[in-house]
């Protein structure tokens, strides 16, 4: 075995681990510096308050990466379903009736994605983008300005308090629902044949096209999904605060591209995965939990957060470049 095989195995698992390895990195780091970083309350905060609702959201966003586009407007599915099901609860409709007129809200914005990307030929990112925008201005529309809905307190019922702060078996009920949407995800792309075409569609459409699996049809279904997806965030994102706060889903938007570009590391392909992309949502959380808790500026959290996503990209790609070289 020559001397360059041998010297690029460990290249090469630093480049498909160093996920992992920054995760152990700033989890040891944030043990040491910041006491209360490994209490019980404070580890259950990042999964519930930091992790939930950036990992749906992230799983959005990884369909629509996994199909060769992106999705700039998961903020916006997340917006109108959290406004969908506020009106219905203010209108006094059943808990699961609001619930579900607030994912098909999701819906209809990952339909309207579909239609611009597969019907009309728009680009993922245009078309998205044009989404958030529009989102953006109806979201100022219908609330005369931005002025947040709020929800009475005495008349909250009570599963939809249960759906913000609820548990089944000792576990907060926003987090099993972000479970089995993990897992649900995880299944689809490993098992079914509808996520190993998308996978197929992201890394080369041409081929997938003639093998005979409709390239736009798939592509559609995934931006409608990754709709609906999102829109699960809207609906606890609301049960959590009892209020709908115009385009507050926007500020998951950056994260959620981050953890899945993040997640792509963890593949040997450079390609998009749930268990990347959760992990990627993890090292966040607790980057961002654990900035909070050493007392920096907010701003200064938004600086290290951006800087630890770059060093984890750059540092897989120069291992890559070298084991290919």
């Amino acid at each position: 075995m020559s001397a360059s095989l041998t010297s690029a195995r460990p290249l090469a698992s630093l480049a498909r681990y160093g996920l992992i390895i920054a995760l152990v990195a700033v989890f040891s780091l944030f043990s040491v510096v910041a006491p209360t970083f490994l209490s019980a309350g404070n580890l259950q905060s990042i999964l519930v308050n930091n992790f939930t609702l950036l990992a749906i959201v992230s799983i959005a966003m990884t369909f629509a990466v996994a199909a060769g586009g992106i999705d700039l407007s998961v903020g916006t599915a997340v917006d109108f379903a959290s406004f969908a099901f506020v009106c219905g609860i203010l209108a006094g409709l059943p808990v699961p009736v609001a619930a579900l007129a607030g994912l098909a809200t999701g819906a209809a914005v990952g339909a309207f994605n579909a239609v611009l990307i597969s019907a009309i030929g728009v680009s993922p990112f245009l078309a998205t983008l044009g989404t958030l925008f529009i989102g953006r201005s109806v979201q100022q529309l219908l609330t005369d300005g931005g002025n947040p809905v709020y929800l009475p307190p005495s008349g909250v019922p009570e599963a939809f308090r249960f759906l913000g702060h609820g548990t089944l078996t000792n576990i907060p009920v926003p987090l099993l629902i972000a479970a089995i949407i993990i897992v649900g995800a995880a299944v689809l792309f490993t098992r079914m044949r509808f996520g190993r075409a998308v996978l197929a569609i992201g890394i080369q459409p041409a081929t997938v096209r003639y093998s005979g699996i409709g390239v736009r049809a798939h592509v559609a279904a995934t931006f409608v999904l990754a709709g609906v997806i999102a829109a699960f965030a809207g609906l606890i994102l609301t049960a959590t605060v009892t209020v709908y706060i115009p385009s507050s889903g926007n500020g998951f938007m950056l994260n959620a591209i981050g953890a899945t570009f993040i997640g792509t590391t963890l593949s040997p392909l450079g390609r998009p995965n749930v268990t990347g992309t959760v992990l990627g949502v993890l090292l966040l959380s607790i980057v961002a939990n654990g900035l909070l808790l050493t007392g920096l500026n907010f701003y200064w959290q938004q600086v290290g957060t951006g800087l630890l996503i770059f060093a984890v990209l750059a540092f897989s790609f120069v291992n890559r470049k070298a084991v290919s070289a």
